[in-house]
Formats: C-alpha cells, sequence, structure tokens
C-alpha cells in the first residue's frame, strides 16, 4: 500500500506566510503606485491651472508684443503657453512650432496638435484676453509614473523584513515541538514515562496528555503481561514435574496393574497440563480482546448461556450434578457471543468442580431495570468472605474440603471478559442453594 505524501508543519507555515507577505507587499506596492498616479494627475492640474491663473494677474495688455508677433522658446518645452486677444489673434505662444486651437469653452480639456501628440489643456478668460496652458502628455506620463514608483518601492524592502520576521517566531514557536520531537526519538522500547509538557504550546498539550495516558495504559498492559509470563511459569513447572515423575513411574512398573495405574494417572496429568495452556490461551486472548477493543453487537444473553450449559452438561452428568435453568429471560446486550459463551461456560465448570457430587448448580439469565444480569449458583462449600477478593485473581486457588483442583485461571477469564462488556462481578452467598453465587451485571453502558 502507497504511503501517503508526509508535510512539515513548518514549511507549510512558512510558505503560506512567506507567500502572504509577498502578495501583500505587491498589492501594498500596486495601491501606491496608482494612487500616486493619480494624485500626479491632480497636482499637474492644479499646476496647470496656477500657471493660468498667475499669467492672467500678471499680465496687462500694453505690456504684450503686437499682434501677430511670436516669441520663439526651446523645442522641448514640456509646457506650452498660449495667448489671445479679443479678437481671436494669437498674441504670445511658447515652442512656436506648437499650435494648439483656442479652446471653445475655457476649463481642462485634452486635445490634439498639428504634431499629433496629446496635451493636456487648461484655459480661462480675462477681460480682452485668453490664456492657454498645456502640458504635453507623453512627459506627463512619464513624471508621474516617476513619482508613482518613488511612492511605491519604499513599500518593497518591508517584505524581505516581515519575512525574516515571521521566519524567527515561527521557528521559535516550534523549537519546543523539535525537543519533544528529539525526546521520544530518544526513548528506549521499554520506557513509558510521561512526557513532559513544560514550554509546550496549549494546542499541543493535548496531544501529550492523550500520549501520556497511552503509554501509561501500554505500561500497564507490559507489567501484566511481565506478570502473565512470570506466573505461567511458575504454574507450568508444578504439572510438568508431575508428568516426568509418572512417566518414571510407568517405566518402573513391573506388572500390568501397577502399569495401567501409572497410565491413567500419566493420562490425567496430560489432560490438567493441557487444560491449564487452554485456560492460560483463553486469557491470554481475552485480555488481548480488551486492550484491542473487540467490536460488540446486539444479542440476547441467553442464547450464550444456554450454549455454554450444554458445553458443561457432560461433565455435569458424570459427577451426578443436577446442571439446570432456574430462570431464563431476554436480555439484551452489546456484546460478543463467543465470549460471553465463555464466560458462562466458566462459571458452570467451576460450580460443577467444586459441588459434591449430587449436588446442584443454576444458571440465571434475566433482565433488570439497571441492565441484563447473569447469575449461577451452586450447592457446594462456596468461597469464604476473605477469599472473595482475590478469587478473580490469576492463578489464585481456594483451598475447598472437596478435594477439587484448578488451574485458578477460571474466574480470572471470567473477569476479563466482564471487563471488556463493562460488566461487574459480584461473589457472595446462595441464599436458595446454600453454596456460592456469581453475579455478572451488565449496565446501562452494555445495555441497549
Amino acid at each position: 500500500m502507497r504511503a501517503e505524501a508526509t508535510h512539515s508543519l513548518r514549511t507549510r507555515l512558512l510558505g503560506w506566510l512567506m507567500a502572504a507577505i509577498v502578495l501583500a507587499a505587491l498589492a501594498q506596492a500596486a495601491f501606491a503606485y496608482f494612487t500616486a498616479l493619480s494624485q500626479a494627475d491632480v497636482i499637474f492640474d492644479r499646476h496647470l491651472r496656477t500657471m493660468a491663473t498667475a499669467l492672467i494677474s500678471g499680465t496687462s495688455l500694453g505690456s504684450l508684443p503686437p499682434s501677430g508677433e511670436v516669441n520663439a522658446d526651446r523645442a522641448g518645452e514640456d509646457f506650452v503657453v498660449q495667448l489671445w486677444n479679443a479678437k481671436g489673434e494669437p498674441i504670445f505662444r511658447t515652442a512656436a512650432h506648437q499650435k494648439l486651437r483656442q479652446p471653445a469653452q475655457p476649463g481642462f480639456s485634452t486635445v490634439q496638435a498639428l504634431d499629433g501628440r496629446d496635451y493636456r489643456v487648461y484655459s480661462t478668460t480675462a477681460p480682452g484676453l485668453t490664456v492657454l496652458v498645456a502640458q504635453d502628455m507623453t512627459a506627463r506620463r512619464d513624471m508621474a509614473r516617476t513619482l508613482a514608483l518613488r511612492t511605491a518601492l519604499p513599500e518593497l524592502p518591508t517584505a524581505p523584513l516581515l519575512a525574516l520576521l515571521v521566519w524567527w517566531v515561527v521557528s521559535r514557536s516550534l523549537a519546543p515541538v523539535a525537543r519533544l520531537r528529539a525526546q521520544m526519538a530518544a526513548r528506549k522500547v521499554d520506557e513509558f514515562t510521561p512526557l513532559s509538557e513544560r514550554g509546550l504550546p496549549a494546542e499541543i498539550q493535548p496531544l501529550i496528555q492523550e500520549l501520556n495516558l497511552l503509554f501509561e495504559r501500554l505500561r500497564q498492559a507490559f507489567d501484566s503481561q511481565r506478570v502473565f509470563v512470570a506466573d505461567a511459569a511458575h504454574e507450568l513447572r508444578s504439572p510438568l514435574a508431575a508428568l516426568k515423575i509418572q512417566l518414571q513411574g510407568l517405566q518402573r512398573a513391573g506388572d500390568d496393574p501397577t502399569r495401567e495405574l501409572a497410565v491413567k494417572r500419566l493420562a490425567a496429568g496430560i489432560e490438567r497440563a493441557g487444560h491449564l495452556v487452554d485456560q492460560m490461551l483463553v486469557l491470554a486472548r481475552q485480555e488481548a480482546s480488551v486492550a484491542e477493543g473487540v467490536a460488540l453487537a446486539p444479542l440476547d444473553l441467553a442464547q450464550p448461556g444456554f450454549l455454554a450449559l450444554s458445553d458443561t452438561l457432560a461433565s455435569a452428568q458424570a459427577r451426578q450434578i443436577d446442571l439446570g435453568v432456574h430462570r431464563a429471560e431476554s436480555a439484551t446486550v452489546a456484546g460478543n457471543a463467543e465470549s460471553l459463551r465463555i464466560l458462562v461456560r466458566n462459571l458452570l465448570d467451576n460450580g460443577v468442580k467444586y459441588t459434591p457430587a449430587g449436588g446442584t448448580v443454576d444458571l440465571s439469565v434475566h433482565a433488570t431495570p439497571e441492565g441484563a444480569l447473569v447469575t449461577v449458583e451452586d450447592s457446594g462449600p462456596g468461597i469464604p468472605e476473605k477469599d472473595r477478593a482475590r478469587a478473580l485473581d490469576r492463578f489464585y486457588r481456594v483451598v475447598d474440603g472437596a478435594g477439587a483442583t484448578g488451574s485458578g485461571l477460571g474466574l480470572a477469564i471470567v473477569k476479563a471478559i466482564a471487563d471488556m462488556h463493562g460488566a461487574t462481578i459480584v461473589l457472595d452467598d446462595s441464599r436458595r442453594l446454600g453454596g456460592l453465587r456469581v453475579r455478572v451485571a451488565f449496565g446501562q453502558r452494555s445495555a441497549l
């Protein structure tokens, strides 16, 4: 399966922020440029009007040259000034080659000279005099662009400065994340100490808290597995040693009756060892299911109860135990059918194993206002109250007067399955049968 492409949060932040800075700087420079162009037009128009007003106020008809006389100026003059008398005759103009028509209306306009150039024109009148001041549009645009560039260019150097500031801020802000990454990389496989939240951003702290909770769960799981392996090794040592002794007895048997007895003892020892291994495997699977979170589906709790009853019926008949159903009602829970079958079967197996021959073991399944309830009670010796707290521990065996022996895993498996379903286990006395009563209550979290 192809892995998804990864990305760096730091690179992404810097990329987007740098792009935003560049775009903002360009937009700001463009705004300043076009604003300066617009303002330059206003300034130049005001300049034209000021020149025209100054010419009218400072010019008298007596000081003007005779009609038709022209004052030739430089050919490259940007501004053109022309004056007409009351008869419409030109009496003065600059740049003799520039000839502009007298405008029909005073004010601003754009006209084309005889040489094809466009001019921005302002004209005004006084008694017996018309003044026209014009500016070459090409020169006007060049000056406006120069002014606009001088206004916009100072905006551009701010972009690199802002980019440098953003790079420093982002790098400094993500430094705790880099330290956390280094801390994680340096951890050992079996190290489950909590990660330090000191100096981390508020957005990262919830993630670290969840990681610390995960580390704690993993530590508990590893500790549980370590204890389980140690206990299993200790528990297997005794049956294996017993099998070795029984095998030696079989080898030393001198006659058929002794050999037959040794074979029976060896077979019983093998059966006990096999049962112990099976129980350990079942417990390991159920505890793994609790850790992994097995999917639960709606089911009637009575169905796995009846199947478990049929599984235990043969052993009950062999010991002449009255195994039956005291109460059976529909009780819906969210659960795993096979796990619930193992739960009820282990309870029934324990009841059959520890109840003396001719006794009674009953199963009850029914619904309560709080949820479903499974009850197994027997007429055996029960469990002393002082031992009930530890009866659910792995490899803990309760010594009874019936001489029954077990692996010490039956109730531990029941507890693991109950934990997987959010159920609680209560051990007390059976008032009806006089022995042990085990109640497994599936609360509102399991009920549908």
